[in-house]
């Protein structure tokens, strides 16, 4: 009995120490857990400093300065929100200069030659319902809290990064398929341009076709007024190509912005809103879309007005943003840029035009046709002494011509990344 008792004994102080045992290894792993919750809430409260905190007071601040109050609100198909502004609370009016004003009438129209666009054919996703804004007021795409995070800082929110304009090979990771004339004094340029909608492969890159009117120096005195369409993930969050204008008064450091981004660009019309989508897009071997653009300066203000088709006016850009520019563009530029980040070691996949070579002509590669520059009469005069540059032609590239239906014209593009394009 007693060897029975001592067994008994024995085995109920081991069922007892093996308890024992698991509870200290539970109560070890229930510590660990919460020492991981712990340093894991630790390192969650690291990502949100002081630094960062004020960072999201200045974008709450910069979203009540820039989304202005609307009289109507519209949904688009594309997650857009569209608001229709009074057009004397647009952004432009917060300038000094402009404060208090209201836009300025349509000016007489510049000289036409025959134009096989108009403003029909010119459609965006946020107006196809049938929606629209009211006279009197203008379509401002709703700027998020989203959209401002994804940029840099808030101060460069709606800005294209400091870099050299094309000049030379040295594009500062921006590369070019353009043509361009200079050497006179241009007062307008006008062309038709076929949209695409261009795969964009890293999110702080982008890919645009526009023109460009240009005038200073290649320093920091560089004055720029930009229209064409544009996929950019990092402005918008989407890869849909977007109507877009943009101007800089030195070289793209502390002045100017996007579309209505900040105070500059004053738009007089209801049914466009500058920064939205655009539909419908070009497809490869099918149905081909282009939009019709024109800057030109009005004679009698010196304002720089938009139109878009044949006979749709924009907006304005105000001459007395420019030193240059309130004059006359130097030189005038068309065509497609890209940004190359080459944040895989290797060159972007990041494609321009319809991602094609210009060889693959029609349907196939991207275009821009009817190309025309404005003289001091505002007469509307054939390109002279045109120049043909492609900065890095085995990724992009360009090809020039002429014919009677499309006046001077080019095709241009190409996929980036790829055996010659390393």
């Amino acid at each position: 009995m007693a060897s029975s008792s001592s067994s008994f004994s024995s085995s109920t102080t081991s069922t007892i120490t093996s308890k024992f045992i698991g509870l200290l290894l539970l109560l070890s792993l229930q510590i660990d857990l919460l020492l991981g919750s712990a340093i894991h809430l630790k390192n969650q409260t690291s990502f949100r400093p002081d630094r960062d905190i004020q960072k999201l007071r200045r974008v709450e601040a910069y979203l009540n300065r820039i989304n202005k109050p609307s009289i109507k609100t519209i949904h688009s198909p594309d997650g857009d929100v569209i608001e229709c502004v009074p057009s004397h609370l647009q952004p432009a009016f917060d300038h000094p200069q402009l404060q208090g004003q209201k836009p300025l009438d349509s000016p007489d129209r510049s000289s036409r030659s025959n134009e096989t666009t108009n403003e029909e054919s010119f459609n965006q996703l946020w107006s196809m319902s049938g929606e629209s804004c009211p006279v009197g007021s203008i379509p401002m795409r709703k700027t998020t809290k989203n959209d401002v995070l994804r940029a840099n800082s808030v101060r460069r929110f709606g800005r294209k990064l400091r870099r050299p304009i094309r000049r030379d090979s040295s594009g500062g990771g921006h590369e070019h398929a353009v043509v361009f004339v200079n050497g006179e004094q241009y007062y307008g340029a006008k062309a038709s341009i076929n949209v695409w909608a261009p795969r964009v492969t890293d999110a702080y890159e982008f890919s645009l076709s526009q023109i460009w009117l240009i005038s200073g120096s290649f320093g920091h005195d560089l004055n720029t007024i930009e229209a064409g369409w544009q996929v950019s993930p990092e402005l918008y969050g989407d890869n849909y190509p977007r109507f877009f204008t943009y101007w800089t008064t030195d070289a793209y450091q502390a002045t100017g912005c996007y579309n209505l981004l900040c105070s500059g660009f004053v738009q007089t019309n209801n049914k466009i809103a500058i920064g939205a989508a655009i539909s419908p897009r070009s497809s490869y071997n099918g149905r081909q879309f282009d939009i019709g653009l024109m800057i030109w300066k009005d004679p009698k203000h010196g304002h720089w007005w938009l139109e878009l088709g044949n006979g749709l006016l924009v907006g304005y850009w105000p001459a007395f943003l420019f030193s240059h520019l309130r004059s006359h563009a130097s030189m005038v530029q068309f065509g497609g840029e890209v940004v190359n980040s080459r944040s895989s070691g290797a060159h972007t996949g990041t494609q321009m035009g319809s991602g094609h070579f210009a060889d693959e002509g029609f349907e196939k590669a991207a275009y821009f046709r009817n190309l025309q520059v404005v003289d001091w009469d505002n007469n509307l005069l054939p390109l002279k002494n045109l120049h043909v540059l492609a900065d890095h032609p085995a990724c992009y590239d360009i090809r020039q011509g002429k014919n009677n239906v499309w006046g001077t014209y080019f095709y241009y593009g190409g996929p980036g990344r790829n055996p010659r394009c390393p």
